[in-house]
């Protein structure tokens, strides 16, 4: 098999990615596909991290250990903190199925705001249909992605882009807000769940003032290599990383594209970094005790 990312020099190695979804969410390749792409690239560990579902996690261990590739096993929760949405990385999960049955009720919130999705498309003369929108998630926790897919295959937009732009995008006629957690109890279960609680892509909202009290709350770690951060977000969350004690992470965001900036391994996140973050949860777990 050949995919995107594949057939890169063998000096990657030392790299890894930290975050990557796949159809388990709103990715375009299976869980064992994700794992296979990340060791075709020459990755030393890759984290399936879906959207509000560790579903697909066994099946990437399972492929991980055929192919002698780590697999950190991880999902991302959309979250609210003060009058925003967060999204947060659980990463390094040792119970799975826990933590997955504990977000059941967000992916059956998923759903619903899919059906008040529908409803307002049909309304403004768009008709598409609930059931179009679960065919195109195959079964997992469903997004705008998908909703976007069946617009774009009925010729209603010309791509994701107009999608998300005319009629998805926040403030747009057919978007609908997400019922979301709160960070601080995100915290809480992804920390009973025996993993890191870790900011993703905080971007230009990531500042002092802003996730001080993040971290208060319980938050374990910073995404400071994203697709979407400028280098001064890199070096700012470094230096915000560093003075509370935070691990780093980073990832590419990847989706299946086989182009764009979200690349499998485009963030050449070292390995130092993972190496960090078990050290912390060796810190963690056994303060539980």
């Amino acid at each position: 098999m050949s995919l995107p990312g594949a057939g890169l020099p063998d000096s990657r190695a030392a790299t890894v990615d930290l975050h990557a979804h796949s159809t388990a969410s709103d990715g375009v390749y299976a869980p064992r596909d994700v794992v296979r792409a990340a060791h075709e690239a020459g990755l030393a560990a890759v984290a399936l991290t879906d959207h509000d579902t560790l579903g697909g996690v066994p099946e990437a261990l399972s492929t991980g250990a055929e192919l002698s590739i780590r697999v950190v096993p991880g999902a991302e929760l959309s979250t609210r903190f003060g009058d925003r949405e967060w999204h947060l990385l659980a990463l390094h999960v040792a119970d799975v199925q826990g933590l997955d049955d504990r977000l059941a009720v967000y992916r059956e919130a998923r759903l619903a705001r899919a059906e008040r999705i529908v409803g307002r498309l049909v309304e403004l003369g768009l008709p598409v249909t609930l059931q179009e929108i679960l065919s195109e998630s195959g079964g997992g926790s469903i997004g705008r992605p998908h909703v976007a897919a069946v617009l774009v295959r009925r010729g209603y937009v010309a791509d994701f882009r107009e999608a998300f732009d005319r009629w998805l995008g926040a403030g747009r006629p057919a978007f609908v807000d997400k019922d979301l957690i709160g960070l601080a109890e995100a915290c809480s279960m992804i920390h009973e769940a025996g993993g890191l609680a870790v900011l993703a892509h905080p971007g230009a909202y990531g500042r002092r003032a802003t996730l001080e009290p993040m971290v208060r709350a319980g938050l374990d770690g910073l995404e400071v290599r994203h697709p979407g951060h400028a280098p001064d977000d890199e070096r700012r969350l470094t230096n915000i990383a560093a003075d509370f004690g935070l691990v780093r992470s980073g990832g590419s965001d990847w989706h299946g594209s086989p182009d764009g900036h979200r690349i499998l391994d485009s963030m050449r996140v070292p390995h130092e970094w993972l190496e960090e973050q078990d050290e912390r949860v060796a810190v963690r777990r056994a303060g539980r005790r």
